[in-house]
């Protein structure tokens, strides 16, 4: 018998099916990565290139035209500065909500526990729509200010079951027991110790939230009238209808020619110009954010 691993020998329909999933995959893989790699390389094209549809995978007459009209706007970086505020601050106090949603009730000793996880679950369900929203945000007086975009939306039900469903699946009752016996109280023990072990449900949340308030746009077309409080979405919105070509408004075909291939150029450079960010931090958090679908799917 030789020494290590034996070689496990599959059988003729094995090596099929493998093959099988092998072409799956492949596809499934070909099919999520083109329209992105499509999307950056046709940012960095010519607008003739892109109009004409030249661009295939690679960037055609390589150009910085459309960030070039996406930057020239000043109000870009007022956007960027607003949203990475409704980002952060809005995030820790998801984060924070939620996270104090969660823990009570993920305590057996809780009272009214049933009937408190129903009146939060109820809320999935049924909601009051986007007309009363508008009269309570107008009737608390938060129109036109940054609240008006931080905390409508501050705990998501399905967030804090995920919470909840990682606090009661990964800390021991033997802990809050032990805590208890050395004279901590729920205020020391939920900082103490529940924080530093909830690292990666934390992470989690605050990918999922982070991501929301960074794409938020309707709350803002809604509540902000005041132009310094405008999100990133809410100026690339404006520079692309801008840019939009009314077909009444050209004599010159060239010229016509000229502005909707900048229009189509916009589209893309915007994408990229709006996604960046969150991409480049979404690897650090990859690992919880599988972690944290997990959690969801196994237990309630």
């Amino acid at each position: 018998m030789s020494k290590g691993r034996t070689k496990i020998r599959k059988s003729g329909s094995d090596k099929v099916f493998d093959g099988i999933v092998l072409v799956f995959l492949t596809l499934l893989l070909i099919l999520v990565l083109y329209p992105l790699i499509y999307i950056v390389s046709a940012s960095f094209s010519s607008a003739s290139a892109v109009t004409s549809g030249k661009v295939i995978l690679l960037p055609v007459d390589f150009s910085l035209e459309g960030y070039k009209a996406v930057f020239e706007n000043k109000d870009i970086w007022l956007g960027y500065k607003n949203t990475i505020i409704y980002t952060v601050c809005g995030t820790f106090i998801n984060v924070a909500v939620t996270l104090m949603a969660a823990y009570p009730l993920s305590r057996k000793d809780l009272k009214g526990k049933g009937i408190l996880t129903f009146f939060f679950t109820f809320t999935m369900l049924f909601g009051g729509g986007m007309i009363p929203n508008y009269i309570l945000i107008r009737d608390l007086h938060l129109m036109n200010t940054r609240w008006a975009i931080i905390l409508p939306g501050a705990l998501s039900v399905y967030n804090m079951i995920v919470a909840r469903t990682f606090i009661q699946s990964n800390i021991p009752d033997e802990l809050l027991e032990a805590s208890q016996l050395d004279g901590c109280s729920d205020t020391k023990y939920f900082f103490g110790i529940i924080l530093p072990l909830s690292k990666a449900v934390i992470a989690v949340l605050a990918l999922f939230y982070g991501v929301g308030h960074w794409n938020a746009y309707f709350n803002a077309f809604l509540y902000l009238n005041d132009k310094k409080l405008y999100p990133l979405q809410i100026f690339l919105r404006e520079i692309l209808i801008n840019n939009t070509m009314d077909m009444n408004s050209f004599v010159d075909p060239t010229l016509m020619e000229a502005k909707q291939g900048l229009a189509d150029l916009l589209k893309y450079s915007l994408i990229i110009v709006a996604s960046v960010p969150v991409l480049c931090l979404y690897p650090f958090a990859q690992k919880y954010f599988v972690k944290g679908v997990m959690i969801g799917s196994v237990k309630g």
